[in-house]
C-alpha cells in the first residue's frame, strides 16, 4: 500500500512562523510534523509515500531527500497553485496505482490511527476523532458506521465527531475527482459529499486520540506538551557537574549543560546547544539545534526554535520563540489572560505567552505581554514594553 500526503499548502494562520516555512515543517518536540506523519506510516509498513508539494517546497525536499535516511521511499509531485486538497490529491494520479491512504501532512497522526483505517475492511473509509471545537472542521454524521453526511466548519455542531481528512481510497477515486475538480470543486470533501449523494458507501473510522491538529500558535504549544510526553530520555553531549535532571530529557551531540543548571522533563534540547551556567527548564519545553542560553534564565512550556538565544536573567513561558532570534539580557514575557487579533478575529486565550517570528533582535530589559505577536525580522530596542502585535520587519525604539 502506497501514501499521498498533502503538504502543499501555507498554514497562514500560524504566520508569522510560515512566513519562511509550510506549516508541515512546523516542529513539534523538535521533529517535522511531516515526519511524524512518516513515521506513523512506516510504523505500519508503508515506505512507498508520495508527498504533494508546493509552498517553499525546497525546505520539504531538502530535509527528506528520497527519504532513505528515514527508512521510506518518497516521491515528489507539485501543485503549483494551492486551490483545494482534492486538486492536490489529483496531482498524484499519475503515481497511484492500488489502494492508498491520503492524509494531510500538518497534523499530527500515531501509528494507530493509521493502523485501524488500514485494516477497516471498506472500500473507502475516513478516520474520524472527536474534537472539543468540531465547529473549526467538517463535523461528520455517523449511522451504523458509515458516514451520511459532512458539514465544513458549522456555525453550531450537531456532534463532536470531525473528519481528520486521512482516508482510504481506492485507485480509481481520482477519476471521480478529476470530474468534481472540472467542476470547479477542488475539495476532498467536495467529492466525499458526491459520492454520499450517489450512495457511495463510506466507512467511518474511530480514532483514538491520536491525531492532533495545529490552527493557531497557541495550539502548536498544546499538541508540542503533549508529543514530548512520548520521547525518550536521552543525554548525549557533555553534562557538567552539579546538572540536576529530572523525568525524562533529551538532549542532543555537541551540546553542553553547564554547571548549575536544573532541567525537569519532559524536555528536549537539539544538538550543538550551550545552555547555563544556573539555567532552570520546565516540562513541556523544546529547544531546537544550535540554541544559546545564558546564566539565570527560566523557561516553561516554551518552543525555542534553532539558533536563537536566549539572554541571562530572562523568563520565558508559555511562548513560541522563532528561528534565528537573538533576545538580550534581562527579558521577560508574561503569561497570562490575553485577547489575541488575528485574520480579524479576537481569540480570547488563557494562559499564553508571547509569539517572536524568525530572525528578531531584542534588546535589553523588554516585557512582552500576554498572546502578543511579532512579526520576523524586527528589532525592538531596550526598555520596551510590547503590549500590541508587531508586524514583520518593523523596528521599536
Amino acid at each position: 500500500m502506497k501514501a499521498v500526503i498533502l503538504a502543499a499548502g501555507e498554514g497562514t494562520r500560524l504566520r508569522p512562523f510560515t512566513e519562511n516555512m509550510p506549516k508541515v515543517m512546523v516542529p513539534v518536540a523538535n521533529k517535522p510534523i511531516l515526519l511524524h506523519v512518516i513515521n506513523a506510516l512506516s510504523g505500519n509498513n508503508i515506505r512507498d509515500i508520495v508527498i504533494v508539494v508546493g509552498y517553499k517546497k525546497e525546505s520539504i525536499m531538502d530535509y527528506f531527500g528520497n527519504g532513505k535516511e528515514f527508512g521510506v521511499n518518497i516521491t515528489y509531485v507539485t501543485q503549483e497553485k494551492q486551490i483545494g486538497t482534492g486538486h492536490a490529491l489529483l496531482q498524484a494520479k499519475d503515481e497511484i496505482e492500488e489502494e492508498f491512504i491520503s492524509l494531510p501532512g500538518d497534523n499530527i497522526i500515531d501509528e494507530e490511527g493509521i493502523s485501524s483505517l488500514i485494516k477497516n475492511e471498506c472500500e473507502i473509509s475516513m478516520l474520524v476523532e472527536k474534537s472539543p471545537h468540531p465547529s473549526k472542521y467538517g463535523v461528520v454524521k455517523v449511522e451504523d458506521g458509515k458516514i451520511k453526511g459532512i458539514v465544513e466548519k458549522p456555525e453550531k455542531a450537531e456532534t463532536n465527531l470531525v473528519s481528520t481528512g486521512i482516508c482510504k481510497f481506492p485507485p480509481d477515486i481520482f477519476d471521480f475527482i478529476d470530474r468534481n475538480v472540472k467542476e470547479g470543486k477542488n475539495h476532498i470533501t467536495d467529492s466525499l459529499h458526491s459520492m454520499i449523494e450517489n450512495g457511495e458507501e463510506i466507512c467511518a473510522v474511530m480514532g483514538n486520540g491520536g491525531w492532533m491538529d495545529i490552527i493557531y500558535p497557541w495550539n502548536w504549544l498544546d499538541v508540542n506538551s503533549k508529543s514530548l510526553r512520548n520521547i525518550a530520555p536521552i543525554t548525549s553531549g557533555k553534562i557538567e557537574k552539579n546538572v540536576i535532571l529530572k523525568g525524562d530529557v533529551s538532549i542532543g551531540e555537541d551540546t553542553v549543560i553547564h554547571s548549575g543548571c536544573y532541567i525537569v522533563g519532559p524536555v528536549v534540547i537539539g544538538s550543538g546547544c550551550e545552555v547555563g551556567p544556573n539555567v532552570c527548564i520546565f516540562p513541556s519545553t523544546s529547544i531546537g539545534d544550535n540554541v544559546a542560553i545564558y546564566p539565570f534564565t527560566e523557561i516553561r512550556s516554551s518552543i525555542i526554535m534553532d539558533d536563537a538565544t536566549i539572554g541571562s536573567n530572562s523568563f520565558v513561558s508559555k511562548s513560541i520563540i522563532g528561528k534565528g532570534t537573538k533576545i538580550s539580557s534581562h527579558f521577560s514575557n508574561i503569561a497570562g489572560n490575553g485577547i489575541i487579533e488575528m485574520e480579524e478575529n479576537f481569540y480570547r486565550i488563557n494562559d499564553v505567552g508571547a509569539f517572536i517570528g524568525d530572525g528578531c533582535e531584542i534588546g535589553d530589559n523588554v516585557v512582552v505581554e500576554p498572546g502578543k505577536i511579532i512579526g520576523r525580522n524586527c528589532v525592538i530596542g531596550p526598555l520596551n514594553i510590547i503590549n500590541k502585535n508587531i508586524p514583520g520587519e518593523s523596528e521599536v525604539i
